[in-house]
């Protein structure tokens, strides 16, 4: 059998991830190549430094293939920034057939009549998401294929973005020297990662919180209905605690991924007592104190700050700016107009979910459930992957594998060469042949 083989991109504000998978006929996706390092030349989601981004996506790219053992031609880029916009379309055709039913090519000219929107030179469309079907004002279908009727409407879903972004990461590409199955949203392939198809069904918000730009996705009855992306991310955090405290970025950075990694470790066993004696209550004062202190001297910061107050940190800086986020996110779902049609809550995802109290806020802003999203349905090598950060680059591959678009081999002499020996030549034949050889690895 044939390997199917898909690669996913994800150009991101703080890290390029590039994911190598094989795509079995039936079963989950199996990873085969996860690499990731840190992104150059590239703010809030877009391109500033096409070289600097270049240089960043081959070494990404290099280390994956080492590890899949596979050399790719093509990959699925992801595609973020605050040129995002979208607009929902509707589209009729009449039923071409003689006896009134719907065929695939019919589906495929209403999704088409949808696209003929006005949009600015500047601008195209990215993703045409049919959301649902009117067949002779039947609502509600999902796929009209093979039913009966005279008229055709498709209700869709536009998603644009900016030409001059996707020039530059189809530069960017080319320059890496590899072909582009497709761009895809950010949102749209966070979704398709940590969504579960009961939320899509129920209505659902997901905030896709990177280090440069936040994502925003509803969905209504199975169907993407609105999305946007904010210029605000988990970088600002970062800045925040950086000017408060006095200290450099990169010191804040490191104090925010040690606050998150205390607050998301579970219980040591030997700090749980399953003892039936009752356990005498810790001291107040004692325990007030130690609490509020937090020990940075593992940390080995340059400005020699040991020790900083957890109450300033998270009251002071932190809990104001993620109010400020989820406010935001407030405002997109009321203006979208489906504020009371997502009962399954906000998933929030991205290198951002990380981030300490995110759910409190989020629950606190928006009167919401709350859940932090991780990637699923996905096999292999998950170890490394299974974490809110990788939701873009797993959704790639879960995008890629639904569009049925695989990747071929590069074109391999090593392997021509094996193809030579294996064909039985005689004659003037095989002395040509033997001249191939000789050239040959």
């Amino acid at each position: 059998m044939n390997k199917k083989i898909i690669a996913g991109i994800d150009i991101g504000s703080s890290k390029i991830t590039t994911l190598i998978a094989s795509v079995p006929e039936i079963g989950l996706v199996n990873i085969m190549g996860v690499s990731t390092n840190q992104s150059r030349g590239i703010r809030k989601g877009q391109i500033v430094d096409i070289e600097e981004a270049t240089s960043g996506v081959v070494q990404s790219l290099e280390a994956a293939e080492r590890m899949a053992g596979y050399s790719i031609s093509s990959a699925f880029f992801s595609i973020g920034g605050a040129h995002i916009a979208s607009q929902n379309s509707h589209g009729v055709v009449a039923v071409a057939e003689p006896n009134k039913e719907i065929t695939p090519d019919d589906v495929r000219r209403a999704v088409e009549a949808a696209r003929a929107v006005s949009l600015s030179s500047t601008r195209e469309i990215l993703h045409v998401i049919p959301r649902e079907f009117i067949v002779d004002s039947q609502e509600g279908i999902k796929d009209p294929a093979g039913m009966t009727g005279v008229r055709l409407e498709v209700n869709t879903h536009l998603i644009t973005a900016g030409s001059t972004s996707l020039r530059n990461l189809e530069k960017c590409a080319s320059l890496v020297g590899v072909d582009v199955d497709g761009f895809v949203f950010n949102g749209l392939a966070a979704a398709t990662s940590v969504l579960t198809e009961t939320e899509k069904e129920l209505g659902v918000v997901l905030v896709d919180l990177g280090a440069g730009t936040m994502d925003i996705c509803i969905f209504i009855d199975g169907a993407l209905a609105y999305s946007s992306v904010l210029p605000i991310g988990a970088r600002n955090i970062t800045n925040d605690l950086a000017i408060g405290l006095r200290i450099s970025l990169e010191s804040a950075e490191k104090i925010k991924i040690l606050l998150n990694q205390k607050v998301n470790q579970p219980a040591s066993p030997e700090n749980l007592h399953f003892s039936s004696e009752p356990q005498a209550p810790p001291k107040r004062e004692k325990y007030r104190e130690e609490a509020d202190d937090i020990d940075l001297t593992s940390l080995n910061l340059t400005e020699g700050v040991n020790k900083v107050s957890k109450k300033t940190l998270i009251d002071g800086i932190i809990k104001p700016r993620l109010n400020e986020i989820f406010t935001m996110v407030g405002l997109e779902i009321k203006k979208s107009g489906f504020g009371g049609l997502t009962p399954a809550g906000l998933v929030v995802c991205g290198g951002g979910a990380d981030t300490m109290g995110i759910i409190e806020a989020a629950r606190r802003n928006l009167a919401m459930q709350v859940r932090i999203g991780t990637p699923n349905n996905i096999t292999g090598l998950i170890d490394e992957i299974i974490h809110p950060s990788y939701a873009v680059a797993s959704g790639l591959i879960l995008y890629g594998a639904k569009s049925g678009i695989v990747s071929k081999e590069k074109f391999n002499l090593g392997k021509l060469s094996k193809y030579v020996d294996a064909v039985p030549v005689q004659g003037v034949v095989k002395k040509v042949v033997d001249l191939v050889k000789s050239f040959l690895p």
